[in-house]
């Protein structure tokens, strides 16, 4: 028997196990939050035994920092799917902001929010969630920094940016106790407008700029 041949399978029946473990901790993250989420709640909501839940992650703790990673994965590949479907034109501001709106108003990052208030009393969950959530922090300016097309270079536009996502993670926030997309929409729509009349006067000042030098 070729062991390589039956060993693939197998490799493929274990990443779908810990794949469906760690979709469902989200869930429950997502339902019932941080302190009531269980491996027992995890197994059976994933449809796996809890002796398989427990041969791959044999406590909550070891559960839940595989989901921080997997959390991470997931955050990063919405939003750049997301980005894809942008449209282009003076509508983009507004598309931006209301892309990025609809992401922190996300499941996803509603289980994210569970983990960073849970991560606030717990060191060791801490420890794992701080440098990921940093990661994302980066990668979710640059890539807003990108999609807006803001040059950073400018006196004042990396604080509108840093703005722009305090604005998104507090709106989303607020959508975890209510549905606020009405109240969202109309803030992000407004704060467009800012952002575009902020990037008009800033190209005006480079051209005054350029002229004096000349």
């Amino acid at each position: 028997m070729n062991t390589s041949t039956a060993r693939v399978p197998q490799e493929e029946r274990t990443r779908a196990m810990r794949q469906r473990l760690l979709e469902a901790t989200v869930d429950c993250l997502v339902e019932v939050g941080f302190a009531r989420t269980s491996t027992t709640l995890v197994s059976r909501r994933a449809g796996v035994s809890r002796g398989a839940q427990l041969h791959h992650f044999p406590s909550k703790n070891d559960l839940v920092l595989a989901a921080v990673e997997h959390l991470t994965r997931l955050r990063g590949d919405e939003l750049a799917a997301a980005a894809v479907k942008l449209p282009t034109g003076e509508r983009r501001t507004r598309a931006v902001l209301r892309m990025l709106g609809d992401h922190f108003a996300s499941p996803v990052f509603t289980a994210a929010l569970e983990l960073w208030v849970a991560a606030r009393t717990d060191p060791g969950l801490l420890e794992a969630v701080g440098p990921l959530e940093q990661r994302v922090g980066r990668e979710t300016h640059r890539l807003t920094v990108e999609l807006l097309g803001i040059d950073e270079s400018q006196p004042g536009n990396r604080e509108l940016v840093q703005a722009t996502l305090d604005l998104v993670r507090g709106l989303g926030l607020a959508n975890t106790i209510s549905d606020d997309r009405r109240r969202r929409g109309r803030i992000l729509d407004r704060w467009a407008i800012q952002l575009d009349e902020a990037a008009v006067t800033a190209s005006t000042r480079a051209v005054t700029a350029k002229k004096e030098q000349a």
